[in-house]
């Protein structure tokens, strides 16, 4: 197969400009492309919240419901909010746009890095909670935790660089498998409680609760509460990606906004509701015989059956590809901060499949590092978690509030966004004292730091416009012909082909020769014969042919200070340098051979100026 059938074979055939209308999705694939982040957080903010109320007992699973009830009223307050978002941005309204046109550029990049740092969390955390999962249900694969994590990683980058529409597709029926079986297993839950007088029995033992050996206070309540919320990280999605839904696309966006909502609401409260009457408490995952709080509910609620299967085997599939939000929206932030200036413009480039594959390529790339770094657990990525998205919310539902008061005539807007900012900027100072000591403090010194790369590229392609604006027309009495350089070692067709370029270039043409004490074959001797007789008999201009000797046997100094020395004496003229280069038929034959050339080209580049051009002069072996 050739390499192209291979690469449509994986991730599909080139996609035309053209053909971007049929990439755009409706609600049915947005909420799988935009709100698998959000619905799979279902599996672990609860038992990361149950995990700090071990030391309660049983009267921990008690406080999961009130925690819970807060985390859905939180979640309702900033889907209203986003609700607005998208009808005031429709071509996509994510925090860094609405922070950068409403709060200025430094509340942008605020968004910016906290944004970035969450999506490579969020597709880190997901991943790992994916093969958290299947730990749960395999034992025997823990040791290789890691392994499964970068295998699902690369799956996943596989899957997304065949497209939006492609991407909706397969991860469609994993999705509505998870939250089909989730919602039977709340509805049968609830059903055995109601008949069961709020005292129902598990159809499986569950482990035995230990006893409590702390009391409740107000601290511990507030990390329970942070670590709760890592199930809103993926709200934002949608209205980053408003321009990926077909038309009308402000409705469209927000249909899949109230699904993704409603959905994650039901499942938090009913997961919690159901723990709080089964009994289910969270099991250390350091511990001998871990099991996921969704295992031993479903168990508990529906047996161990084919369906108890079924649902882990769900729960396992959404989890791991919940990274999926984040390879839908990262690319496209990067984007938004590269128009600006603040990120590479490689960002800008879009791939075969009509997407920004610079942006995937580097959130692979990072979340593969943080995984290696944390080893695919789970729980040691928490504490960095939710940090970023809940500083984001803040910025986007404060610029909101300044949008709707440069509009006028909308108080209950402002009311809505305002109190969205408040909700979660609160949020977000609870979510950073509780966890600083634990990692939060890893998140915080890295939104700093992206913040100040951000700036030095902004700085970089600031001076690069400065310096290369021209608000003149050409000079005709600045266009001369150039001093060329024929860099030659000997006499042969690829120093013919360089001289017969220069020839047609200038007539000021200067071949320069290096000198060694320990060279056998001499070009000085057959000049005249080969170069100077016949350009002169024919009425060309004749090269000069410089010699520079080198005692030490140093080739490319000598030729590198001669270069710049033309260049320095030179007031007008430009010095443009030929560099003659063998290109033979396979990689390795290039180890046959010196790369002079390549090096020269090299140190030219580094210590080069604007006067100094440089010019490939490749000759191509034949095939026999």
């Amino acid at each position: 197969m050739q390499p192209s059938g291979v690469l449509n074979f994986l991730f599909g055939r080139p996609l035309a400009t053209s053909e971007e209308r049929a990439e755009h999705i409706g609600p049915i694939a947005g909420i799988p492309i935009f709100g698998l982040d959000a619905l799979s957080s279902a599996a672990y903010g609860p038992e990361a919240a149950l995990t700090l109320l071990i030391p309660l007992g049983l009267g921990g699973v008690r406080y999961i419901v009130p925690v819970s009830a807060a985390i859905v009223v939180l979640l309702t307050i900033v889907f209203f909010s986003y609700r607005q978002t998208i009808e005031a941005y429709p071509h996509g309204g994510g925090s860094y746009t609405v922070a950068t046109e409403n709060l200025g550029a430094n509340a942008g990049l605020l968004a910016a890095a906290a944004l970035m740092i969450d999506y490579i969390l969020t597709a880190a955390v997901g991943i790992s909670a994916g093969v958290g999962a299947l730990i749960s249900a395999v034992p025997s694969l823990q040791p290789h935790t890691l392994q499964l994590c970068l295998g699902v990683l690369f799956l996943l980058t596989i899957i997304n660089m065949r497209g939006v529409h492609d991407t909706g597709l397969a991860f469609m029926i994993p999705t509505y498998l998870f939250a089909g079986t989730l919602l039977i297993v709340i509805g049968v839950g609830a059903w055995d409680v109601v008949h069961a007088a709020g005292h129902p029995h598990p159809m499986t033992p569950l482990p035995a609760i230990p006893t409590a050996s702390a009391a409740i206070g107000w601290w511990l309540m507030l990390k329970v509460f942070s670590s709760g919320c890592t199930a809103m990280t993926g709200v934002e999605a949608v209205s980053n990606g408003v321009m990926a839904f077909r038309d009308p696309t402000r409705k469209n966006a927000k249909i899949t906004l109230t699904i993704i909502i409603v959905l994650l609401a039901i499942l938090l409260l009913g997961i919690a509701w159901l723990c709080r009457f089964y009994g289910v408490a969270a099991t250390s995952p350091d511990g001998p015989g871990y099991e996921s709080v969704l295992s031993m509910l479903t168990r508990a609620v529906m047996g161990h059956g084919w369906f108890y299967y079924l649902t882990i085997g769900s729960v396992l599939l959404v989890l791991a590809l919940s990274a999926n939000t984040a390879f839908a929206d990262f690319p496209r932030l990067t984007r938004a901060i590269a128009i600006n200036n603040y990120l590479p413009h490689v960002f800008l480039l879009r791939g075969r499949r009509l997407l920004y594959s610079w942006g995937i390529y580097v959130l692979v790339a990072l979340t593969a590092v943080l995984l290696v770094v944390f080893r695919g657990v789970t729980d040691r990525l928490i504490p960095l978690y939710a940090i970023g998205a809940f500083l984001a919310f803040t910025l986007s539902q404060a610029g909101m509030v300044m949008h709707w008061k440069r509009k006028g005539r909308a108080p209950f807007k402002i009311f809505v966004n305002g109190l969205g900012a408040l909700a979660t900027g609160i949020t977000a100072i609870v979510v950073l004292v509780a966890k600083f000591v634990e990692g939060a403090w890893i998140t915080a010194l890295l939104v700093a730091l992206m913040i100040v790369l951000m700036r030095a590229v902004h700085r970089h392609y600031k001076r690069v416009a400065r310096e290369t604006a021209l608000n003149r027309p050409i000079v005709p009495a600045e266009v001369t012909e150039p001093i060329v350089i024929v860099p030659v070692d000997r006499w042969s067709r690829i120093t013919e082909k360089a001289l017969s370029f220069a020839l047609s270039m200038s007539n000021d043409i200067r071949c320069l020769h290096v000198q060694t004490s320990e060279e056998t074959d001499d070009i000085c001797t057959d000049w005249e014969k080969n170069v100077a007789a016949p350009l002169r008999a024919a009425g060309k201009c004749v090269p000069k042919l410089e010699t520079l000797q080198s005692p030490y046997r140093y080739v490319l100094q000598p030729m590198v200070d001669y270069i710049l020395e033309v260049e320095r004496a030179s007031k007008f003229h430009k010095v443009c340098v030929l560099v003659p280069e063998l290109v033979v038929l396979h990689w390795w034959e290039n180890l046959l051979h010196n790369r002079r050339a390549d090096m020269l080209k090299v140190i030219l580049l580094l210590r080069g100026n604007r006067r100094i051009v440089v010019i490939n002069i490749p000759w191509y072996l034949e095939r026999s």
